[in-house]
């Protein structure tokens, strides 16, 4: 289990990255034989992406839903993204879904990828584990010029309530 880092906490990442959302969605219950092989497509892939890191791919986090799993991802590129779709155990998936569910309706799949320009970003973390972009670049307390949402963008302005000091002053996650 992963160990909680009390106090506030925030990421850092110099130069551009990619944020893509991937998932799937369970339409049909007892349709076992479609969905399960979808979702056992993603343990080869991800084992993939984790042992090549010169893919460009940085870390996922896993979230479930009632029928649903969804991977939030980061990478370093678009580019190195659209490349590993196009090849290797995604490619494998890919013709495997198309052949095997199609447009059947019985299993749902998505992503969404945004590309981020370096510094138009902003996150925050408050006791919680290392989690997200903080978990993939450099986590750092939220302090002095990273305290706020509009100081972590860049601006100016003061905390609309007063922040409690971190446990442990200069803690890096």
């Amino acid at each position: 289990m992963a160990k909680v880092k009390p106090g506030r906490y925030t990421a850092r990442i110099e130069g551009d990255f990619v944020v893509f959302l991937i998932g799937m969605r369970v339409n049909r219950l007892w349709a076992v034989h479609k969905w399960l092989p979808v979702l056992q497509a993603m343990g080869p892939m991800l084992k993939e992406l984790y042992t090549n890191r010169k893919l460009g791919f940085r870390g996922t986090e896993f979230m479930v839903g009632w029928r649903s799993v969804h991977l939030l991802q980061y990478w370093d590129s678009y580019e190195q993204l659209e490349e590993y779709a196009r090849g290797g155990q995604h490619l494998h998936a890919w013709r495997n879904f198309n052949r095997k569910v199609g447009t059947d309706g019985t299993v749902g799949i998505y992503h969404e990828t945004y590309k981020v320009r370096a510094g138009d970003y902003e996150c925050v973390y408050g006791n919680m584990p290392v989690f997200g972009l903080a978990k993939v670049t450099e986590h750092i307390p939220a302090t002095g010029r990273m305290e706020t949402s509009r100081r972590r963008m860049g601006g100016e302005n003061e905390p609309a309530v007063p922040t409690p000091a971190n446990p442990h002053k200069g803690a890096h996650g």
